[in-house]
């Protein structure tokens, strides 16, 4: 039995089919971990989700900006993006059953020795503190008061962790840094505009796997989120968003031995609205 992690799909189904072929993936024997962004940006959102849902007993995916974008836009609670690919998803006669299914995703996984997230974590947390923590917004995403959360959870602050934090905003900063984190400040601030390379990130600001202090530093840590950033495999880091959308690949790598397999982007992953030259 082979375990396959892979970056962010964002709806570019054929592409993951692609990858799948690619990988010969065991249908039987093998597994999957997803690093979030499921849906979203790519013309397939709709299909990925089906594909996942139908066979969720192979795979743990935890959830990603996309996602959790996806679920507050079907609450109402904000509207779409012009760049956003997901009302085929919404209007489907499925997707009530989808979604809920999505909900109740993870936010960070660890088994086999790796801790996965889909964008990163703070410097104060080492993993046992990361996993119980995923686990306070996991529980407010389940609750049958859910919207609550929902409702309140978009928003830059607070952007600094303190173990006093409370309510709605102790959620906020955790689902941040779990679900959009790529720099922040040595104390662990965190800045959110930020989405270039690492040779331009701005004076004061770190890669958040940067921070010398890092308590999960000594676990290998897997995720996404970041395209600019590319693949980086280092004896404690892969990150594994590679732009499929964006003109890159999309990239799986097996746990046991770190090989990485790609594909390029399939054609027919990229919605008409999107322009390759921005």
């Amino acid at each position: 039995m082979a375990i396959y992690a892979i970056g962010d799909i964002q709806g570019c189904y054929h592409s993951f089919r692609n990858l799948l072929a690619e990988i010969g993936f065991d249908y039987k024997h093998d597994s999957l971990w997803l690093v979030g962004d499921l849906v979203n940006r790519g013309s397939g959102s709709l299909d990925v989700l089906r594909w996942v849902f139908q066979n969720q007993s192979r795979l743990v995916t935890v959830l990603g900006n996309h996602d959790l974008h996806t679920l507050v836009v079907s609450e109402g609670f904000v509207k779409q993006h012009r760049s956003d690919t997901i009302q085929p998803l919404l209007d489907a006669p499925d997707a009530s059953e989808l979604l809920t299914w999505l909900r109740h995703q993870p936010l960070v996984h660890f088994d086999h020795g790796y801790l996965m997230v889909h964008a990163g974590l703070l410097p104060q947390w080492s993993i046992p503190t990361a996993l119980m923590l995923g686990k306070e917004v996991e529980a407010a995403l389940q609750d049958r008061h859910y919207r609550d959360f929902m409702r309140a959870m978009y928003g830059n602050q607070p952007n600094l962790w303190n173990d006093n934090l409370t309510g709605n905003d102790r959620l906020r900063v955790i689902t941040n840094a779990m679900t959009r984190l790529r720099v922040c400040k040595p104390s662990g601030e965190m800045e959110f505009e930020y989405k270039g390379e690492v040779d331009n990130i701005p004076g004061g600001l770190l890669p958040w796997f940067e921070i010398e202090a890092r308590e999960s530093r000594e676990t290998k840590v897997v995720f996404g989120h970041w395209s600019a950033l590319g693949l980086l495999k280092r004896d404690n880091l892969i990150a594994l968003d590679t732009g499929c959308l964006w003109g890159g690949k999309l990239t799986a790598m097996r746990l046991d031995d770190q090989k990485i397999y790609q594909v390029t982007c399939s054609e027919e992953d990229h919605p008409l609205s999107i322009d390759f030259n921005q």
